[in-house]
């Protein structure tokens, strides 16, 4: 299996997404933001039209028009305070209607199919200098806001009150989490995006650690969905995004019926 390139930049790939999007979906899931992982995602599909239509990588498209995105979502948060619902479904509209409008006017001659379902025949060396670039500056920014963002994510309005500069944060992370997305959207595929997102952390939320560990815990659980995810889709044939998606509820499931039997401490 490994003898293959296709499968060592899958593994290469796979083990940043299996860090990345638990360590953005921790803040998500806290402060119940957890469906702005599966908006984004959606909304990465336009990036990537866009790029196949402009001749740009596919995955820088689909940061750049998700990081947009994110910044929409946060402006929209002003004018629709108690409806945060709303201003998802406004960003996955109009999202979804350019990427539908643009696949079906004939300007796309590559089929964009693999980056809904996941592929791990489609990672080239130069997505994974990509997503190794992305995933830099995604950590690195992560670490140089992390307490401002553990404030942020616990209460937002004492945040502001302590000279926080919460909405600038707001922004930033919108960006991480685009950054998020567009490195994991070529092996998990668009449409169970979320499942990486929300599902190692809501694994994680059961073992009732202190935050750190429950980052650390969350990471673990996000890097072995994945990795048993790549492995058994290889073998079995299917969509690598599909089979993680059930691999990360299984596993969650499995942690549920432990911590039912006394096995994980409550």
């Amino acid at each position: 299996m490994l003898n293959y390139a296709f499968m060592q930049n899958a593994f290469i790939v796979s083990f940043f997404i299996g860090i990345l999007c638990p360590l953005i979906g921790i803040f998500l899931v806290l402060r119940r933001y957890s469906l702005i992982g599966d908006t984004l995602a959606h909304a990465s599909l336009t990036g990537i039209t866009l790029g196949l239509v402009s001749g740009v990588n596919p995955i820088l498209g689909a940061f750049v028009f998700t990081s947009a995105a994110g910044a929409f979502i946060e402006a929209l948060r002003s004018y629709f305070k108690e409806y945060s619902d709303l201003i998802l479904s406004i960003v996955l509209s109009l999202s979804v209607g350019i990427a539908i409008t643009l696949m079906s006017s004939g300007l796309i001659r590559t089929n964009a199919e693999s980056y809904m379902f996941g592929s791990i025949l489609t990672v080239s060396l130069t997505d994974v200098i990509t997503v190794i670039g992305l995933s830099c500056f995604t950590v690195a920014v992560l670490g140089l806001l992390y307490h401002k963002l553990v404030y942020i994510t616990f209460d937002e309005d004492i945040a502001h009150v302590i000279g926080i500069k919460v909405k600038a944060i707001n922004y930033i992370f919108s960006v991480l989490v685009a950054a998020t997305v567009a490195v994991s959207i070529k092996i998990v595929g668009i449409l169970v995006l979320s499942s990486m997102i929300a599902l190692p952390v809501a694994a994680a939320l059961q073992l009732h650690t202190g935050f750190k560990k429950t980052v650390f815990f969350s990471i673990c659980f996000g890097i072995t969905d994945i990795m048993l995810g790549l492995v058994s889709s290889y073998y079995l044939n299917v969509a690598p995004g599909g089979f993680t998606a059930l691999v990360s509820v299984f596993i969650l499931l499995l942690v549920l019926v432990l911590k039912r039997l006394h096995i994980i401490p409550s």
